[in-house]
């Protein structure tokens, strides 16, 4: 029973994700409802049928009912894995039973996986137990998350040894459009003092550009000031 129901929750994100690209918000819902139903219906007589087994179950079914609301309620975006942090830590005592069910869920959204190490760390790093309302569990992560990323843009700008104001006003503006872009003349000016013909430039400038991307795709939508 419980394999049947993690493989049935599993599936149905996989689908969300695999048809996002190609359906409306509205498909989506009424994909996902229609799919909720659809298990109810099948598992409406499980205490019927599976009485004694349900009594001995370690199933907690309160939270089965949950996530399936869920899905069929809304897409997986980033304020349904918080909300669902939000819940599970009431029922969960362990962190790493939280972070595995967490990461889970995180590596079934196509949306945010690259934010995967943001959130758990903000797990790990945060006493959950102190937060009382759902809605500050999100004022919380946004609040880590933005001390993150401007902690993270200052080590990359450090690190590589790049032009500090070019660099902050390139990636604000790749947050802003929420991608980074080699057109134009704003990577080349971020860059350290070399010359074109240098055979390392070509190397480090595609270096940059590829950390620099992946820190839009991390921080993206969590907030523009650095």
């Amino acid at each position: 029973m419980d394999n049947d129901i993690q493989k049935f929750i599993e599936s149905e994100q996989e689908k969300i994700n695999e048809q996002a690209a190609i359906n409306t918000m509205a498909q989506l819902k009424s994909r996902l409802y229609e799919a909720g139903e659809q298990w109810g219906k099948e598992h409406t007589t499980v205490n019927e049928k599976t009485g004694k087994e349900k009594e001995n179950s370690s199933i907690d079914w309160d939270d089965v009912v949950f996530e399936v609301d869920l899905l069929k309620s809304q897409e997986i975006n980033l304020d349904y894995i918080l909300e669902l942090i939000f819940e599970k830590n009431k029922k969960v005592k362990s962190k790493e039973t939280l972070v595995e069910e967490v990461r889970r869920l995180i590596r079934s959204s196509v949306d945010n996986r690259a934010k995967e190490s943001l959130i758990i760390d903000f797990i790990n790093q945060t006493n959950l137990d102190e937060i009382q309302e759902k809605e500050n569990v999100l004022e919380a992560f946004f609040l880590f998350a933005q001390a993150e990323q401007k902690r993270e843009a200052e080590e990359l700008i450090n690190t590589e040894k790049l032009n500090e104001e070019a660099t902050k006003r390139y990636i604000l503006n790749s947050l802003k459009r929420e991608y980074a872009t080699e057109n134009g003349t704003e990577l080349n000016e971020i860059l350290p003092k070399m010359s074109p013909l240098n055979p390392l430039y070509l190397t480090k400038k595609k270096s940059v550009f590829e950390k620099i991307s992946a820190f839009v795709e991390k921080f993206k939508g969590i907030g523009k000031n650095l």
